[in-house]
């Protein structure tokens, strides 16, 4: 029994060292299509010794994954970066032991597919409806820093990929564990021609789709827009100390002043690009009160081709006969305001397009479900943030362009993203500050999730960080030029502006939905098992 339980320790491990690989590692996504392997066989384990208390073999399992992976959010907040990988890893436990449950009443290899589509159907609902999201390690983005592979996500999106991930690894699991425990030999001739040959398509096909698409996929450009981009490189956590917000504007004004010399003497039109809460000193519908916009305003006034966006942390203040929110804060003076992660377009005629972050990062940004959350954070003197964001998504207007803006965390959303499509945007801008994580595999998976996106729209992306990696990406997904990491920088680069919808786009994500309701109606089957077998026990 020792040795079993040593067995099952180094799968749980191995599983964990798999499954991190596709994320920190460039170009090995393809691991993720046998990482699951080792936790499967540790499960055909214990079900064989009956092992007890096998809930806390998957979890450990899961919480080293999540470790692993996404540890550098404790360089932000410890406390929540604990959380994220204890709370990610229960969520997955608890999937794992709806499909240990399930095998108790389903038969044959049913279970697994029950596991599969209700995993992904998890990833579809953080995604789309929770507001504790986390969707950093949704399986299909392993494929992130392994573009090559997964050019028809521009038909499925992420979770294509992470079905893609459940397939072969289930397949491989029948194989694997057929050999070694002999059932091999109990199947039939056609049974033993059909599993591996269905393993290799299953494996193979979609790396040929891909290598197609890749071939042939062109540029689509019904236009072009210059694009200077500004990377200030301002430590986010001495950004109001060490510095006033008057010599920041300087920095970064300088940075455009820099990269417009540098692209020559053109009169075409340009976008400049700034970073997420470049400014704190801007209130909603006073905007020519800020200092910094007021700076800005005359330096665009001295360039007439030129549009800016770029991100700022605004507030809005609540008159006294308007109704106060859960998330309503209060000044000194007494007056209510609600906070906001805004984006900002505008030009040297004053005119401007604002977008409020809708994608909000839990309790930095966004406090879930402020009706229970805002009495405890109340208590606990107002830690979380109360951002709010707006309730559709919208286009800036820049350089006569309409441009959808992600807002940092915004880009890890495929089907999100796709509204900015919908919507008009003819390309892309991420804006971000990825500074708070340090010099850790973070902000290099955050740029790669950008990639993602270019594929699943087919948009040009031109990317802003505070301290790095600013770039330009393709609608490929690849990136094209790239800043360095801690440095003052610019960019100059042309995006493609297109017009064109994918099918992701216009459909949105088909693999999401049918997973979900596929794993709805083997979870009704289950619950209704259950019940009918609790009502024979009680019968006799």
């Amino acid at each position: 029994m020792r040795n079993i339980k040593l067995t099952l320790w180094l799968s749980a491990f191995t599983f964990a060292v798999l499954m991190s690989v596709p994320f920190l590692v460039p170009h090995l996504g393809w691991v993720a299509l046998f990482g699951f392997v080792p936790l499967l066989m540790m499960d055909a384990i214990a079900d064989a010794h009956r092992i007890r208390h096998f809930f806390w073999y998957h979890y450990a399992a899961f919480v080293l994954w999540n470790a692993f992976t996404t540890f550098w959010v404790c360089n932000a907040t410890v406390g929540g970066g604990i959380f994220a990988v204890l709370a990610n890893a229960v969520q997955m436990s608890a999937i794992w032991a709806l499909f240990r449950l399930s095998k108790k009443r389903f038969g044959g290899f049913l279970p697994y597919v029950f596991l599969a589509l209700l995993w992904i159907a998890w990833e579809r609902w953080y995604f789309t409806g929770a507001q504790i999201s986390w969707p950093w390690l949704a399986l299909g983005n392993a494929f992130a820093r392994s573009i090559r592979c997964i050019q028809w996500y521009e038909y499925t999106g992420v979770l294509g990929g992470s079905l893609w991930i459940w397939a072969s690894n289930l397949c491989l699991f029948a194989l694997t564990k057929g050999l070694m425990d002999g059932s091999w030999r109990t199947l039939t001739f056609k049974a033993r021609v059909t599993l591996p040959v269905v393993t290799a398509l299953i494996l193979v096909i979609p790396f040929v789709v891909s290598a197609r698409i890749w071939r042939h996929c062109e540029e689509i450009s019904d236009g072009t827009l210059d694009v200077v981009i500004a990377q200030p490189n301002f430590d986010p956590y001495e950004k109001f100390v060490s510095m006033s917000q008057a010599q920041q504007n300087i920095v970064l004004l300088d940075l455009l002043e820099q990269g417009l010399k540098a692209r020559g003497d053109t009169a075409a039109p340009v976008l400049l690009l700034a970073p997420e809460t470049f400014t704190s000193d801007i209130v909603l519908g006073r905007e020519d009160q800020s200092p910094t916009w007021q700076r800005f305003q005359a330096f665009l006034k001295e360039k007439p081709d030129a549009s800016l966006i770029f991100g700022a942390s605004t507030m809005e203040l609540i008159g006294e006969d308007k109704g106060r929110s859960h998330t309503a804060r209060r000044l000194r003076d007494g007056t209510w305001f609600e906070s906001h992660n805004s984006a900002f377009s505008t030009d040297g005629t004053g005119r401007f397009d604002v977008f409020q972050k809708s994608k909000l990062v839990v309790g930095v940004e966004m406090m879930p479900y402020p009706a229970f959350f805002g009495k405890i954070d109340d208590l606990l003197g107002g830690v979380m943030g109360r951002c709010i964001g707006q309730d559709r998504v919208t286009t800036l207007q820049a350089a006569g362009v309409p441009l959808g803006c992600a807002v940092c965390y915004e880009s890890v959303y495929g089907e999100y993203c796709t509204e900015y499509i919908k919507a008009g945007a003819r390309a892309l801008c991420v804006i971000t500050n990825d500074a708070w994580w340090g010099d850790t595999p973070g902000y290099k998976q955050h740029l790669s999730y950008s990639c993602l996106r270019a594929i699943e729209t087919r948009r040009d992306i031109a990317r802003c960080a505070n301290t790095g990696i600013s770039g330009f990406i393709n609608q490929r997904g690849e990136i094209l030029s790239q800043s360095g990491w801690w440095v003052p920088e610019h960019l100059e680069g042309r995006i493609n502006l297109s017009d064109r919808e994918t099918f992701f786009v216009r459909h949105g994500d088909i693999v999401g939905r049918v997973c979900t309701f596929a794993a709805l109606l083997l979870l009704l089957a289950l619950v209704v098992r259950l019940i009918v077998r609790k009502q024979k026990r009680e019968a006799r």
